[in-house]
């Protein structure tokens, strides 16, 4: 691939715009000298302003997603992408988040630019289990593990019962559930179903890879042995 095309598809600009950098002498190697829109240099050996280039195509990472931002481009509001690096939301193929977190839920997101691995991450034979963490506005029952471990729940306006769902009550108004599906609000919908309401929502977990010790609104990418990982359970 072109070097001007390789840059601007990793979002610093229109091809024109890199082409510009490159007259200007802003793209050098590690040395610092100057290289030219023709010459054959691998991805690891390009600087733009002494930086070195953002990762290549194939790009995973995780997100500690903080209560208040949308998983979207369009939204008017904060979304993800205003956490990450401005040229992330430019880039080609598109950084696209692996599944939703609504804008109140916070925790681990996941986000690539790999179809593979999207589909892979989300293909309902994987079975991945995502781990949630729920405050709730009454105290539980004690029947809802249950209900939902039983695969015959049904939500308002579907048409098929829920895949079993584990249940673990930490405290009388704290649950931890792993669910290896993804339906729309499926946490708060079924919280609903058994007549409850949940106050706050946070992904721990997807597959075996968790969020760690990442603070809020910070990312860092995935590497072979994260997405290892992730899979290792499934």
């Amino acid at each position: 691939m072109k070097l001007v095309r390789l840059i601007a598809n990793l979002g610093y600009g229109s091809r024109k715009q890199v082409a510009l950098m490159f007259r200007e002498g802003r793209i050098t190697d590690p040395e610092g000298d100057v290289l030219y829109a023709d010459d054959k240099v691998g991805h690891a050996d390009i600087r733009i302003d002494g930086e070195p280039l953002d990762p290549p195509a194939g790009l995973a990472l995780m997100l500690h997603k903080p209560a208040g931002y949308t998983c979207s481009t369009r939204d008017p509001g904060r979304v993800i992408y205003d956490l990450l690096p401005p040229r992330f939301r430019l880039r080609s193929p598109a950084l696209s988040p692996v599944g939703r977190l609504d804008r109140d839920s916070t925790g681990l997101l996941l986000m690539t630019d790999d179809g593979a691995l999207l589909h892979r991450i989300i293909a309902p034979k994987s079975k991945l289990a995502k781990v949630y963490e729920a405050q709730l506005a009454s105290d539980l029952r004690g029947d809802e593990a249950e209900t939902f471990a039983s695969g015959t729940l049904m939500l308002e306006s579907e048409k098929t019962p829920l895949a079993p769902v584990e249940l673990e009550i930490v405290e009388p108004r704290f649950a931890r559930l792993a669910l290896t599906e993804g339906r729309y609000h499926q946490v708060r919908r079924m919280f609903a179903a058994v007549g409850n309401h949940v106050e706050a929502l946070h992904r721990s977990r997807i597959g075996g890879l968790s969020l760690g010790d990442l603070p809020a609104g910070a990312w860092r990418p995935l590497d072979t042995d994260d997405l290892e990982l992730l899979f290792s359970s499934s």
